[in-house]
């Protein structure tokens, strides 16, 4: 199989890798002229190429032949997480981009146990880890891992989405019965460690985010994510 990467710099005829990827491609890989990859330009569209030219602050690739990525899911799906500690946001940033997800959204409310700290530099790491995960799903996008937003900001701009689901440790809706007319795009809602309080799940109501059970069991917040996304592609019939 060919190796995949994304790059901005696309022609009519060729396409171009520089940096880390030239030199991924051409040292790691040990790439010589007339070997083939796959380039995607993070819109999309996926080109096979064939190599021109290989060194490793620059690579230039004849383009074969384009086509649509098929990777891409026909919901958009946007989590907002309630900021857990580092390592399992990391966790969910992988494994929701590996699913599908579109952005990832972390957030601040009452019981969260992580405070704002140098928020820029771990968002660059982030952003780095969606970058990873997308290359080795195959994604046609790379993910936008967002900053953090307030519990205010995250209901204002989740409830503008064709679904808002907040998932409640206390219980709501079955989730699969609020996915029947197949929704273009959906808002998934998640507390950090500490949960949500009473309060903040009365405003999501006000909000207009429908509260949302997964069962009996009660999920680790970087769990309940995970699951409540694969059941969201599996019933818009992007998981078969």
């Amino acid at each position: 199989m060919p190796h995949r990467y994304f790059t901005t710099r696309v022609t009519d005829t060729h396409a171009y890798l520089d940096g880390a990827d030239a030199k991924h491609f051409c040292v790691v890989m040990r790439a010589k002229p007339g070997e083939e990859a796959v380039l995607c330009d993070g819109a999309g569209t996926d080109y096979l190429c064939r190599a021109v030219h290989c060194a490793p602050d620059l690579c230039e690739l004849e383009i074969l032949s384009s086509e649509k990525s098929v990777s891409e899911p026909s919901v958009a799906v946007t989590l907002y997480v309630g900021y857990p500690k580092a390592d399992k946001l990391e966790w969910i940033i992988q494994k929701g981009v590996e699913l599908g997800a579109m952005r990832i959204v972390p957030f601040f409310s009452r019981y969260c146990v992580v405070t704002p700290k140098k928020e820029e530099q771990k968002n660059e790491r982030y952003q780095r880890i969606a970058l990873e995960a997308a290359k080795q799903a195959g994604r046609g996008i790379i993910p936008k891992v967002e900053m953090p937003l307030s519990f205010a900001q995250m209901l204002q701009e989740a409830a503008q989405h064709d679904e808002a689901l907040f998932l409640y440790e206390k219980g709501g809706q079955p989730l699969h019965s609020r996915l029947q007319n197949t929704p273009k795009r959906v808002a998934i809602i998640t507390g950090s460690e500490g949960g949500f309080s009473e309060e903040e799940a009365n405003a999501a109501h006000r909000a207009g985010c429908v509260p949302i059970g997964l069962g009996a069991r009660i999920l680790r917040c970087e769990t309940a994510p995970v699951a409540a996304l694969s059941v969201v592609m599996a019933q818009t019939g992007n998981l078969q």
